[in-house]
Protein backbone atom coordinates (compact mmCIF):
# COMPACT_ATOMS: atom_id res chain seq x y z
CA UNK A 1 0.00 0.00 0.00
CA UNK A 2 2.76 2.37 0.72
CA UNK A 3 4.70 1.46 -2.63
CA UNK A 4 1.73 2.39 -4.61
CA UNK A 5 1.33 5.96 -2.45
CA UNK A 6 5.07 6.42 -3.02
CA UNK A 7 4.71 5.78 -6.57
CA UNK A 8 2.05 8.61 -7.24
CA UNK A 9 2.66 11.05 -4.21
CA UNK A 10 6.34 12.19 -4.89
CA UNK A 11 7.51 14.43 -2.11
CA UNK A 12 8.10 14.89 0.93
CA UNK A 13 6.10 11.93 2.80
CA UNK A 14 5.84 14.09 5.62
CA UNK A 15 3.69 16.76 4.52
CA UNK A 16 1.19 14.75 2.48
CA UNK A 17 0.99 13.40 6.20
CA UNK A 18 0.48 16.68 7.59
CA UNK A 19 -2.15 17.85 4.46
CA UNK A 20 -4.52 14.69 5.05
CA UNK A 21 -4.25 15.25 8.99
CA UNK A 22 -5.14 18.61 8.26
CA UNK A 23 -8.14 17.16 5.22
CA UNK A 24 -9.42 15.17 8.37
CA UNK A 25 -9.31 17.80 10.83
CA UNK A 26 -11.60 19.93 8.44
CA UNK A 27 -14.20 17.66 7.77
CA UNK A 28 -14.81 16.73 11.34
CA UNK A 29 -14.49 20.41 12.24
CA UNK A 30 -16.28 22.07 9.28
CA UNK A 31 -19.29 18.92 9.70
CA UNK A 32 -19.83 20.20 13.40
CA UNK A 33 -19.39 23.53 13.11
CA UNK A 34 -22.30 24.00 10.53
CA UNK A 35 -24.82 20.89 11.34
CA UNK A 36 -27.05 23.42 13.66
CA UNK A 37 -26.52 25.89 10.45
CA UNK A 38 -27.58 23.10 8.02
CA UNK A 39 -30.76 21.85 10.02
CA UNK A 40 -31.92 25.53 10.51
CA UNK A 41 -31.67 27.27 7.26
CA UNK A 42 -31.59 23.98 4.74
CA UNK A 43 -34.89 22.55 5.90
CA UNK A 44 -32.96 20.02 8.30
CA UNK A 45 -30.57 18.85 6.04
CA UNK A 46 -27.60 18.74 8.19
CA UNK A 47 -24.99 17.66 5.56
CA UNK A 48 -25.92 20.90 3.21
CA UNK A 49 -22.32 22.69 3.86
CA UNK A 50 -20.13 19.90 4.16
CA UNK A 51 -21.56 18.44 1.42
CA UNK A 52 -20.70 21.38 -0.17
CA UNK A 53 -17.53 21.94 1.55
CA UNK A 54 -16.31 18.61 0.46
CA UNK A 55 -16.33 18.94 -2.98
CA UNK A 56 -13.99 22.17 -3.04
CA UNK A 57 -11.70 19.73 -0.75
CA UNK A 58 -11.49 17.14 -3.15
CA UNK A 59 -10.98 19.75 -5.72
CA UNK A 60 -8.12 21.44 -3.61
CA UNK A 61 -6.71 17.88 -2.83
CA UNK A 62 -6.66 16.92 -6.88
CA UNK A 63 -4.72 21.02 -7.21
CA UNK A 64 -2.44 19.77 -4.86
CA UNK A 65 -1.21 16.81 -6.89
CA UNK A 66 -1.49 18.35 -10.11
CA UNK A 67 0.39 21.37 -9.16
CA UNK A 68 3.42 18.77 -7.26
CA UNK A 69 4.11 17.04 -10.30
CA UNK A 70 5.01 19.96 -12.13
CA UNK A 71 8.65 20.95 -12.00
CA UNK A 72 9.29 23.48 -9.55
CA UNK A 73 11.25 25.67 -11.99
CA UNK A 74 8.29 26.41 -14.40
CA UNK A 75 6.85 28.54 -11.36
CA UNK A 76 9.67 30.62 -11.86
CA UNK A 77 8.28 31.95 -14.99
CA UNK A 78 4.39 31.10 -13.83
CA UNK A 79 5.06 34.13 -11.03
CA UNK A 80 4.78 36.93 -13.86
CA UNK A 81 1.85 36.09 -15.57
CA UNK A 82 0.51 35.52 -11.89
CA UNK A 83 1.53 39.16 -10.80
CA UNK A 84 0.81 40.68 -13.78
CA UNK A 85 -3.06 39.19 -13.57
CA UNK A 86 -3.27 39.89 -10.03
CA UNK A 87 -2.61 43.97 -10.13
CA UNK A 88 -5.58 44.15 -12.56
CA UNK A 89 -7.74 42.23 -10.65
CA UNK A 90 -6.81 44.03 -7.12
CA UNK A 91 -7.79 47.25 -8.88
CA UNK A 92 -11.13 45.89 -10.19
CA UNK A 93 -12.12 44.25 -6.65
CA UNK A 94 -10.91 48.10 -4.87
CA UNK A 95 -13.68 49.10 -7.76
CA UNK A 96 -16.00 46.75 -7.54
CA UNK A 97 -15.42 44.26 -5.43
CA UNK A 98 -18.54 42.61 -4.14
CA UNK A 99 -19.18 43.16 -0.31
CA UNK A 100 -19.34 40.12 1.96
CA UNK A 101 -19.61 40.24 5.87
CA UNK A 102 -18.78 43.89 6.21
CA UNK A 103 -15.64 43.40 3.42
CA UNK A 104 -15.01 44.16 -0.14
CA UNK A 105 -12.33 41.84 -0.72
CA UNK A 106 -14.52 39.42 -3.16
CA UNK A 107 -14.54 39.56 -7.10
CA UNK A 108 -17.69 37.74 -8.81
CA UNK A 109 -17.05 36.63 -11.58
CA UNK A 110 -19.65 37.29 -14.30
CA UNK A 111 -22.06 34.64 -16.04
CA UNK A 112 -20.92 31.90 -13.19
CA UNK A 113 -21.57 33.87 -10.19
CA UNK A 114 -18.32 32.46 -8.29
CA UNK A 115 -16.32 34.68 -6.16
CA UNK A 116 -12.78 34.71 -5.65
CA UNK A 117 -10.57 36.88 -3.09
CA UNK A 118 -7.82 38.38 -5.48
CA UNK A 119 -5.62 39.08 -2.32
CA UNK A 120 -5.36 35.12 -2.42
CA UNK A 121 -3.90 35.01 -5.67
CA UNK A 122 -1.74 38.02 -5.22
CA UNK A 123 -0.19 36.59 -2.11
CA UNK A 124 0.79 33.46 -3.96
CA UNK A 125 1.69 35.26 -7.52
CA UNK A 126 4.42 37.68 -5.04
CA UNK A 127 6.16 34.94 -3.04
CA UNK A 128 6.83 33.16 -6.39
CA UNK A 129 7.71 36.72 -7.84
CA UNK A 130 9.92 37.56 -5.05
CA UNK A 131 11.53 33.91 -4.96
CA UNK A 132 12.42 34.49 -8.99
CA UNK A 133 13.87 37.73 -8.00
CA UNK A 134 15.73 36.82 -4.85
CA UNK A 135 17.32 34.02 -6.63
CA UNK A 136 18.32 36.33 -9.60
CA UNK A 137 20.29 38.69 -8.04
CA UNK A 138 21.75 37.03 -5.64
CA UNK A 139 25.49 38.04 -7.05
CA UNK A 140 24.47 41.44 -6.64
CA UNK A 141 22.06 41.53 -3.57
CA UNK A 142 23.67 43.60 -1.48
CA UNK A 143 23.11 46.64 -4.39
CA UNK A 144 20.24 49.51 -3.52
CA UNK A 145 19.40 50.41 -7.42
CA UNK A 146 19.90 46.78 -9.16
CA UNK A 147 18.29 44.46 -6.84
CA UNK A 148 16.53 45.54 -3.94
CA UNK A 149 14.26 48.80 -5.71
CA UNK A 150 13.12 45.79 -8.49
CA UNK A 151 12.53 43.18 -6.00
CA UNK A 152 10.88 45.89 -3.48
CA UNK A 153 9.09 47.66 -5.51
CA UNK A 154 6.00 44.58 -6.77
CA UNK A 155 5.84 44.00 -3.03
CA UNK A 156 4.77 47.81 -2.15
CA UNK A 157 2.37 47.99 -5.15
CA UNK A 158 0.58 44.93 -4.19
CA UNK A 159 0.48 45.54 -0.20
CA UNK A 160 -0.66 48.95 -1.10
CA UNK A 161 -3.91 47.57 -3.13
CA UNK A 162 -4.67 44.99 -0.76
CA UNK A 163 -4.48 47.22 2.20
CA UNK A 164 -7.41 49.78 1.78
CA UNK A 165 -10.37 46.47 2.12
CA UNK A 166 -7.93 43.88 3.54
CA UNK A 167 -5.49 45.12 5.99
CA UNK A 168 -4.75 42.07 7.87
CA UNK A 169 -3.80 40.35 4.58
CA UNK A 170 -1.85 43.40 3.16
CA UNK A 171 0.24 43.56 6.37
CA UNK A 172 0.94 39.67 6.84
CA UNK A 173 2.33 39.46 3.12
CA UNK A 174 4.32 42.65 3.86
CA UNK A 175 5.73 40.56 6.92
CA UNK A 176 6.68 37.90 5.04
CA UNK A 177 8.35 39.52 2.15
CA UNK A 178 10.45 41.01 4.36
CA UNK A 179 11.16 37.47 6.13
CA UNK A 180 12.02 36.16 2.78
CA UNK A 181 13.96 39.49 2.02
CA UNK A 182 15.85 38.74 4.84
CA UNK A 183 16.51 34.83 4.45
CA UNK A 184 17.95 36.08 0.61
CA UNK A 185 20.65 38.20 2.16
CA UNK A 186 18.89 41.86 1.31
CA UNK A 187 21.52 44.43 3.03
CA UNK A 188 19.61 45.10 6.88
CA UNK A 189 19.79 48.67 6.63
CA UNK A 190 17.85 48.10 3.23
CA UNK A 191 14.97 46.07 5.35
CA UNK A 192 15.32 48.43 7.94
CA UNK A 193 14.65 51.99 5.34
CA UNK A 194 11.67 49.07 4.13
CA UNK A 195 10.31 48.98 7.39
CA UNK A 196 10.40 52.64 8.22
CA UNK A 197 8.62 53.42 4.94
CA UNK A 198 6.18 50.74 5.77
CA UNK A 199 4.75 52.35 9.15
CA UNK A 200 5.25 56.02 7.39
CA UNK A 201 2.47 54.21 4.65
CA UNK A 202 -0.06 52.77 6.89
CA UNK A 203 0.18 56.01 9.40
CA UNK A 204 -0.45 58.08 6.52
CA UNK A 205 -3.53 55.92 5.32
CA UNK A 206 -5.05 55.93 8.52
CA UNK A 207 -4.78 59.78 8.69
CA UNK A 208 -6.09 60.24 5.60
CA UNK A 209 -8.91 57.04 6.02
CA UNK A 210 -9.96 59.10 8.99
CA UNK A 211 -9.42 62.78 7.63
CA UNK A 212 -11.80 62.03 4.71
CA UNK A 213 -14.39 59.34 6.48
CA UNK A 214 -13.67 56.61 3.59
CA UNK A 215 -16.76 54.25 2.67
CA UNK A 216 -17.18 51.07 4.52
CA UNK A 217 -14.82 48.70 2.46
CA UNK A 218 -11.82 50.64 3.53
CA UNK A 219 -13.12 51.32 7.30
CA UNK A 220 -13.67 47.37 8.06
CA UNK A 221 -10.04 47.58 9.49
CA UNK A 222 -10.24 50.58 11.63
CA UNK A 223 -14.02 49.36 12.62
CA UNK A 224 -12.67 45.89 13.58
CA UNK A 225 -9.39 47.97 15.68
CA UNK A 226 -12.02 49.59 17.92
CA UNK A 227 -14.14 46.65 18.16
CA UNK A 228 -11.35 45.18 19.59
CA UNK A 229 -10.02 47.78 21.97
CA UNK A 230 -13.51 49.30 22.98
CA UNK A 231 -15.84 45.90 22.26
CA UNK A 232 -18.46 45.48 20.08
CA UNK A 233 -19.89 42.75 17.79
CA UNK A 234 -16.18 41.41 17.45
CA UNK A 235 -15.76 41.99 21.04
CA UNK A 236 -19.01 39.49 20.77
CA UNK A 237 -17.36 36.79 18.72
CA UNK A 238 -13.87 36.98 20.53
CA UNK A 239 -15.83 36.72 23.63
CA UNK A 240 -17.82 33.45 22.73
CA UNK A 241 -14.32 32.17 21.18
CA UNK A 242 -13.05 32.35 24.73
CA UNK A 243 -15.62 30.45 25.91
CA UNK A 244 -15.22 27.61 23.64
CA UNK A 245 -11.19 27.47 24.38
CA UNK A 246 -11.83 27.35 28.17
CA UNK A 247 -14.94 25.07 28.59
CA UNK A 248 -13.08 22.67 26.06
CA UNK A 249 -10.63 22.26 29.08
CA UNK A 250 -7.66 19.70 27.90
CA UNK A 251 -9.11 17.20 26.34
CA UNK A 252 -12.53 18.27 25.18
CA UNK A 253 -15.98 18.35 24.94
CA UNK A 254 -15.49 15.34 22.05
CA UNK A 255 -16.02 15.20 18.53
CA UNK A 256 -19.51 17.09 17.46
CA UNK A 257 -20.47 17.56 21.18
CA UNK A 258 -19.07 21.92 20.71
CA UNK A 259 -21.64 24.14 22.38
CA UNK A 260 -20.71 27.56 21.26
CA UNK A 261 -20.92 26.53 17.32
CA UNK A 262 -24.86 27.74 18.35
CA UNK A 263 -23.74 31.16 19.57
CA UNK A 264 -20.62 32.05 17.48
CA UNK A 265 -20.18 33.87 14.26
CA UNK A 266 -19.17 31.79 11.38
CA UNK A 267 -17.65 29.20 13.71
CA UNK A 268 -16.86 27.35 10.26
CA UNK A 269 -14.11 30.03 8.82
CA UNK A 270 -12.53 32.46 11.07
CA UNK A 271 -13.31 30.85 14.49
CA UNK A 272 -12.70 27.15 13.42
CA UNK A 273 -10.10 26.83 15.58
CA UNK A 274 -12.08 27.50 18.87
CA UNK A 275 -14.21 24.78 17.93
CA UNK A 276 -11.60 22.39 17.51
CA UNK A 277 -10.10 22.88 20.89
CA UNK A 278 -13.93 23.09 22.27
CA UNK A 279 -14.48 19.41 21.28
CA UNK A 280 -10.74 18.10 21.30
CA UNK A 281 -8.95 20.43 24.24
CA UNK A 282 -6.28 21.66 24.64
CA UNK A 283 -4.29 18.24 23.28
CA UNK A 284 -6.06 18.67 19.75
CA UNK A 285 -5.16 22.79 19.33
CA UNK A 286 -1.48 21.55 19.89
CA UNK A 287 -1.60 18.51 17.47
CA UNK A 288 -3.10 21.32 14.97
CA UNK A 289 -0.19 23.72 15.74
CA UNK A 290 2.61 20.98 15.52
CA UNK A 291 1.62 20.35 12.20
CA UNK A 292 1.49 23.53 11.00
CA UNK A 293 5.09 24.00 12.38
CA UNK A 294 6.35 21.14 11.46
CA UNK A 295 5.52 22.37 7.73
CA UNK A 296 7.86 25.03 8.38
CA UNK A 297 10.67 22.38 10.03
CA UNK A 298 10.41 20.44 6.68
CA UNK A 299 10.78 23.62 4.32
CA UNK A 300 13.80 24.54 6.23
CA UNK A 301 14.87 20.96 5.72
CA UNK A 302 14.04 21.19 1.89
CA UNK A 303 16.23 24.53 2.18
CA UNK A 304 19.36 22.80 3.46
CA UNK A 305 18.80 19.87 1.06
CA UNK A 306 18.82 22.60 -2.03
CA UNK A 307 21.38 23.46 -4.18
CA UNK A 308 19.77 26.21 -5.73
CA UNK A 309 18.50 29.35 -3.80
CA UNK A 310 15.20 29.56 -6.19
CA UNK A 311 13.09 26.31 -4.97
CA UNK A 312 15.34 27.03 -1.17
CA UNK A 313 13.45 30.72 -1.39
CA UNK A 314 9.91 29.37 -3.02
CA UNK A 315 9.39 26.73 -0.07
CA UNK A 316 10.47 28.90 2.69
CA UNK A 317 8.19 31.61 1.80
CA UNK A 318 5.22 29.43 0.95
CA UNK A 319 5.99 27.88 3.88
CA UNK A 320 5.69 31.14 5.95
CA UNK A 321 2.93 32.50 4.76
CA UNK A 322 0.95 29.24 5.64
CA UNK A 323 2.11 29.25 9.48
CA UNK A 324 2.07 32.87 9.92
CA UNK A 325 -1.33 32.71 8.50
CA UNK A 326 -2.33 29.76 10.62
CA UNK A 327 -0.96 31.85 13.66
CA UNK A 328 -2.78 34.62 13.14
CA UNK A 329 -6.52 32.63 12.62
CA UNK A 330 -5.22 31.22 16.01
CA UNK A 331 -4.52 33.79 17.64
CA UNK A 332 -7.48 36.36 16.88
CA UNK A 333 -9.49 32.46 18.50
CA UNK A 334 -7.65 32.98 22.20
CA UNK A 335 -8.16 37.58 21.96
CA UNK A 336 -4.45 37.89 21.47
CA UNK A 337 -5.42 39.32 17.79
CA UNK A 338 -8.53 41.84 16.35
CA UNK A 339 -10.86 39.90 14.15
CA UNK A 340 -8.74 39.60 10.91
CA UNK A 341 -11.18 37.54 8.69
CA UNK A 342 -8.07 35.14 8.16
CA UNK A 343 -8.67 31.44 7.72
CA UNK A 344 -6.80 28.79 9.38
CA UNK A 345 -5.25 27.16 6.09
CA UNK A 346 -7.03 23.86 4.41
CA UNK A 347 -8.85 23.44 7.49
CA UNK A 348 -11.78 26.54 7.78
CA UNK A 349 -14.73 26.22 4.90
CA UNK A 350 -13.82 28.40 2.09
CA UNK A 351 -13.94 28.50 -1.45
CA UNK A 352 -10.72 30.48 -3.27
CA UNK A 353 -8.91 30.55 0.18
CA UNK A 354 -8.51 26.93 0.10
CA UNK A 355 -8.07 26.46 -3.27
CA UNK A 356 -4.92 28.78 -3.51
CA UNK A 357 -3.92 26.87 -0.30
CA UNK A 358 -3.42 24.30 -1.77
CA UNK A 359 -1.74 25.55 -4.79
CA UNK A 360 0.87 27.01 -2.22
CA UNK A 361 0.75 23.27 -0.77
CA UNK A 362 1.40 21.71 -3.72
CA UNK A 363 4.25 23.90 -5.02
CA UNK A 364 6.32 23.09 -2.03
CA UNK A 365 5.59 19.43 -2.51
CA UNK A 366 7.14 20.18 -6.09
CA UNK A 367 9.82 21.88 -4.53
CA UNK A 368 10.26 18.56 -2.73
CA UNK A 369 9.25 16.40 -5.16
CA UNK A 370 13.00 18.24 -7.77
CA UNK A 371 14.70 18.24 -4.31
CA UNK A 372 14.46 14.48 -3.43
CA UNK A 373 14.75 13.46 -7.49
CA UNK A 374 18.46 15.36 -7.72
CA UNK A 375 19.56 14.17 -3.95
CA UNK A 376 18.60 10.72 -5.40
CA UNK A 377 20.27 10.73 -8.98
CA UNK A 378 23.36 11.98 -6.76
CA UNK A 379 23.57 8.81 -4.50
CA UNK A 380 22.91 6.96 -7.87
CA UNK A 381 25.40 7.85 -9.55
CA UNK A 382 28.53 8.99 -6.85
CA UNK A 383 28.88 12.46 -8.15
CA UNK A 384 27.77 15.74 -6.51
CA UNK A 385 24.22 16.79 -6.15
CA UNK A 386 23.96 19.02 -9.68
CA UNK A 387 21.29 20.46 -11.28
CA UNK A 388 20.30 21.89 -15.04
CA UNK A 389 20.17 25.34 -14.97
CA UNK A 390 16.97 26.71 -15.58
CA UNK A 391 17.13 29.32 -17.95
CA UNK A 392 14.86 31.57 -15.02
CA UNK A 393 16.97 30.78 -12.22
CA UNK A 394 19.70 32.16 -13.79
CA UNK A 395 22.49 32.46 -10.55
CA UNK A 396 25.79 30.80 -10.67
CA UNK A 397 26.02 26.71 -10.41
CA UNK A 398 25.97 25.90 -7.21
CA UNK A 399 24.82 28.99 -5.68
CA UNK A 400 23.08 28.15 -2.37
CA UNK A 401 20.94 29.86 0.41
Amino acid sequence: MLEKLNKYLKGDPVIWAVIFALSMVSVLAVYSSTGTLAYRYQHGNTTYYIAKHGIILIMGLVLIYATHLIPYKFYSRLSQIFLYISIPLLLLTLALGTNINQASRWLTLPVIGLTIQTSDLAKLALIMYMARMLSLHQNDIKDFKAAFLPIVIPVIIVCMLIMPANLSTAAMLFATCVVLMFIGRISLKHLALLGLAGVFALALFVLVAMAFKMDSRIGTWKARIEHFTQGGQDSYQTEQAKIAVATGGILGKGPGKSTQRNFLPHPYSDFIFAIIVEEYGLIGGIVILALYLYVLYRAGVMVRKSNRTFPAFLSIGLAVSLVFQAMVNMGVAVDLLPVTGQTLPLVSMGGSSLLFTSVAFGIILSVSRGVDSIEANAENTGQPETEPKPEADAEPAGQKV
